[in-house]
C-alpha cells in the first residue's frame, strides 16, 4: 500500500504535458515545446571540457559532502561579485545534486510536523509538495498579474501564525517571469524579522542571470536570516548536469551536511569540476551574455505574438524564460484547454493550475526554444483558435 505523504502527492502537469508531446513525437507528429523549463542551448564549451578532463583525470570519485572546496569558495566569490555584499563564507555553501535537493534538505531541517511555511500562488510546482511531503503546511498567498505578482504585504502578515518558520520567494519566478523589487524584498525581509516565530526566508535564485530590464537582486542584500537556492541549470545550460547549491547560516551546516551524508553522500565530481569552469573561465561569460541576447529577442517576439492572438498580458515579465497568459477568455479549465492545444495544434504549454489555484485560466509559455520554432507554435495555437 502506498503511504500517504506519496499518495496524496500531486502530479507535475507540465510533466505529463512534455510525456504525451513524446508520445506524439515517437508516434511520428511534429510538436513544438513551450512547455519546458529548460534552455535549447547546448552547455558551454568550456564546462563540457572541464568535465571531460575531469573524466581523464581520474577525478571520479566522492567528494567532501558539501563540495569541492574551490567550487564553494568559487560560489562565495561568485555571490560578493554580483551582489556588492561580503562574501558567504564557504563553509556556508552546500552543494547538491541539483537545487531540488537543497530545498528538501533545508525543508527536512526547519520544518517540522504541522509547520507552515508561506509561498505566492502561483507558485513553481514542486515547491509546496515538499512542504506537504514532511507533514508541514504549505500556507499560500494569491498574488495578482495586475501587481506584477508581487506579494502584499498585508496578506503576509495576515497568513503569519505561530506555527511559521519560513517565507518562501521567488525572483525571477517561475512560472509569472516577474521579479520582487528591492523595496519588496526589503519590506518582506523586516516583515520576517519583526515577526514572533521569526521565519526564515528562503530565496529560490535559480533564474539568477536571465534578466532583461533591471536586475535581480539577492535576498542576502537584505536579511542574514535567510536560505539562498540556486544552482547551474538554467543560467548556464546544465539542466543535465544537475548540480545545485544552498548558502546557510553556519548553525545549519552541521545538521544539513548529516542529511546529504546520509541521502546522498556527495553530489557529481564531474559536474562540481565543470560548475567550477562556469563560474571562472572568461569565455563562458561570453556565452552566457549570448544567450541572454537570444531570451531578450525571443521574449519580445513572444509578448507580441500572444497579445495579438488575444492572451492577456497585464505586466510584462523581465526575467527567466516564462509568459505566464491569461488565456480566461479562451477556458477557465488551463489543464484542457493545455491538452487541447497539444493534441490538435501539436504545441506543448504548461496549464496555470500547474502553479496553484490562483493560476487557474493562465497558461505557461516558455520561450526557451529558437525563434523559429516559437513563431510555428504561435502560428498553430492562431489556427487552433481560429476552429474553437
Amino acid at each position: 500500500m502506498i503511504c500517504d505523504r506519496v499518495g496524496g502527492m500531486k502530479p507535475f502537469l507540465a510533466m505529463d504535458i512534455l510525456e504525451r508531446a513524446q508520445e506524439l513525437e515517437r508516434a511520428g507528429e511534429h510538436v513544438i515545446h513551450l512547455e519546458l523549463g529548460e534552455p535549447d542551448f547546448d552547455t558551454p564549451q568550456a564546462i563540457k571540457e572541464a568535465g571531460i578532463a575531469a573524466i581523464r583525470q581520474g577525478d571520479t570519485h566522492y567528494t567532501h559532502s558539501l563540495g569541492t572546496s574551490q567550487l564553494r569558495e568559487a560560489i562565495s566569490e561568485h555571490y560578493a561579485r554580483a551582489y556588492h555584499i561580503d562574501p558567504p563564507h564557504p563553509d556556508r555553501v552546500l552543494i547538491t545534486s541539483g537545487s531540488s535537493p537543497a530545498f528538501l534538505v533545508a525543508m527536512s531541517t526547519l520544518l517540522g510536523s504541522g509547520d507552515e511555511l508561506i509561498l505566492s500562488d502561483p507558485h513553481y510546482a514542486c515547491h509546496p509538495n515538499f512542504v506537504s511531503y514532511l507533514g508541514a503546511v504549505p500556507r499560500t498567498i494569491p498574488v495578482f498579474e495586475d501587481d506584477g505578482f508581487q506579494y502584499r504585504l498585508d496578506d503576509i502578515r495576515a497568513a503569519l501564525t505561530a506555527r511559521t518558520r519560513a517565507i518562501l520567494i521567488n525572483s525571477p519566478a517561475n512560472p509569472t517571469g516577474t521579479l520582487l523589487s528591492p523595496e519588496r524584498m526589503a519590506e518582506i525581509a523586516q516583515v520576517a524579522a519583526t515577526a514572533p516565530s521569526r521565519p526564515w526566508i528562503f530565496s529560490d535564485e535559480i533564474y539568477h542571470g536571465l534578466v532583461y530590464q533591471g536586475r535581480a537582486r539577492s535576498i542576502l542584500e537584505f536579511t542574514d536570516h535567510c536560505l539562498v537556492f540556486n544552482g547551474f541549470s538554467k543560467l548556464f545550460a546544465m539542466t543535465g548536469w544537475r548540480l545545485g547549491y544552498v548558502i546557510v547560516p553556519r548553525d545549519l551546516v552541521r545538521p544539513m551536511q548529516t542529511m546529504l551524508q546520509n541521502f546522498f553522500i556527495s553530489a557529481s565530481s564531474l559536474a562540481q569540476a565543470a560548475a567550477y569552469a562556469a563560474l571562472t573561465d572568461p569565455t563562458v561569460r561570453a556565452d552566457v551574455a549570448a544567450m541572454v541576447r537570444h531570451y531578450r529577442e525571443r521574449r519580445l517576439f513572444m509578448l507580441a505574438g500572444l497579445r495579438e492572438l488575444g492572451f492577456g498580458i497585464a505586466v510584462e515579465p523581465t526575467g527567466a524564460f516564462y509568459v505566464f497568459a491569461n488565456a480566461g477568455r479562451f477556458s477557465g479549465d488551463s489543464n484542457r484547454l493545455a491538452r487541447d492545444i497539444l493534441e490538435e495544434a501539436k504545441v506543448g504549454v504548461a496549464p496555470g493550475v500547474d502553479f496553484g489555484p490562483h493560476g487557474e485560466g493562465y497558461l505557461r509559455f516558455s520561450y526557451a526554444n529558437s525563434l523559429e520554432n516559437i513563431g510555428e507554435g504561435l502560428r498553430r495555437i492562431r489556427e487552433y483558435l481560429a476552429r474553437r
